[in-house]
């Protein structure tokens, strides 16, 4: 057992260091500190609210699903972190580049990832032309965490994983 977790952690450096350094370029700089905020609070809130007030029935249902998921992910993000207290990689690695205000709370899992993927998942289930659109922007908002040096691949993984399996929880158990 140990042998894996330390051939998990290298490799999570490894793949970390090969994102954060050398998958490097301008472009990327200037979308991704923007494209990043499309899995926090703020966006993710705000956006299901404005989507729940303004429209009707088969939407607003969705919505409301995406919002429970939102909820149901969070409360095992906020357990997570607490438990694993895992700092974050500009902390703990030399060198890394930051590409945004560090933050104050712990890394794993990416809360970010986690609220992309739980609202993407759930909507993905109810439109397979949303779900084209709206997962890779998913797996583009975890890059962007790994990118910027915020988060390890396995954060963001994680955090993928508690979204759709919050998704799934919440598709299959609500009534409307």
């Amino acid at each position: 057992m140990n042998r894996i977790v330390t051939w998990i952690s290298t490799n999570d450096r490894y793949a970390f260091q090969i994102i954060n350094h050398k998958l490097k370029s301008k472009w990327l700089d200037l979308i991704l500190p923007k494209l990043t905020h499309l899995g926090g609070a703020t966006c993710t809130i705000s956006s299901l609210l404005f989507i729940i007030l303004i429209s009707e029935s088969i939407f607003r249902a969705v919505a409301i699903k995406a919002l429970i998921s939102l909820a149901l992910s969070h409360f095992f993000v906020h357990i997570i972190k607490k438990i694993y207290s895992r700092e974050r990689p500009y902390v703990k690695l030399p060198d890394i580049q930051l590409g945004v205000q560090p933050l104050k709370d712990y890394s794993f899992p990416s809360g970010h990832t986690t609220a992309i993927f739980s609202i993407a998942v759930i909507i993905a289930l109810h439109s397979i032309i949303l779900a084209i659109i709206l997962l890779p922007i998913a797996m583009l908002v975890g890059f962007s965490r790994m990118y910027l040096g915020l988060h390890y691949p396995t954060d963001c993984i994680i955090g993928a994983l508690l979204g759709t399996i919050s998704s799934f929880i919440v598709y299959f158990t609500t009534i409307f």
